[in-house]
């Protein structure tokens, strides 16, 4: 029998990781504004092999704020960007619910993570990246067995070093990067460097506390 190889793969948050964080909901197409360097940062990660997918909570959907026709949408116009700037996202996992409902798939729970590691066939989630701006997304890492990771953007832009320092330091093995670029460059150098092929454009992320 061959053996099982899952693939590389990297759980991205959408809002405050993607695109600007918006209080009041990404509603439509024309709301949904990438952060600088974020779409590259995917590209460059689809570029060495990495399949990204997001997981994400909506419950504006669940408020009746967001209908399903308009995230797909919002989406069909995130696929769009990526694709001018040579990057894709595999799969869109949401979690529609509002806190109320009690659902298994709303983070901090781990319902999504599970969710996507039975699509990808992953049987080790310590190998897969997910990328946070909130503590809750990390407690959700944490739970899943994934690597956590957060960006100072979207709603950890807030934070000053100590405060995002306190919730690597609540979160075993948790790295903070300031944005996704940073991220991508601190998976990127690490793959190179177990590879043995460090070379003038491998670049250590910035990590911040």
């Amino acid at each position: 029998m061959q053996p099982h190889h899952s693939p590389k793969l990297v759980i991205l948050g959408r809002d405050g990781i993607l695109n600007v964080f918006r209080e009041d909901h990404v509603k439509a197409p024309q709301e949904w504004i990438p952060i600088e360097g974020a779409l590259e940062a995917v590209a460059r990660l689809n570029q060495a092999g990495w399949h990204a997918v997001i997981a994400t909570n909506q419950s504006g959907i669940g408020r009746g704020l967001v209908d399903m026709t308009s995230l797909n949408a919002i989406h069909q116009h995130m696929m769009q960007l990526l694709a001018e700037k040579g990057g894709r996202i595999d799969a869109v996992f949401i979690c529609p619910h509002v806190p109320q409902e009690h659902c298994h798939c709303r983070k901090p729970l781990p319902g999504l993570m599970l969710q996507i590691a039975e699509r990808y066939g992953v049987d080790d989630m310590a190998r897969v990246p997910m990328v946070c701006d909130t503590e809750r997304d990390l407690q959700a890492a944490q739970a899943a067995g994934c690597e956590p990771h957060v960006v100072h953007t979207g709603r950890a832009a807030a934070l000053s070093d100590d405060e995002l320092a306190a919730w690597t330091a609540a979160v075993a093995g948790a790295k903070a990067h300031e944005n996704l670029a940073a991220f991508a460059d601190f998976v990127l150098h690490r793959e190179h460097s177990a590879a043995g092929i460090v070379g003038e454009d491998s670049r250590p992320g910035t990590i911040v506390g």
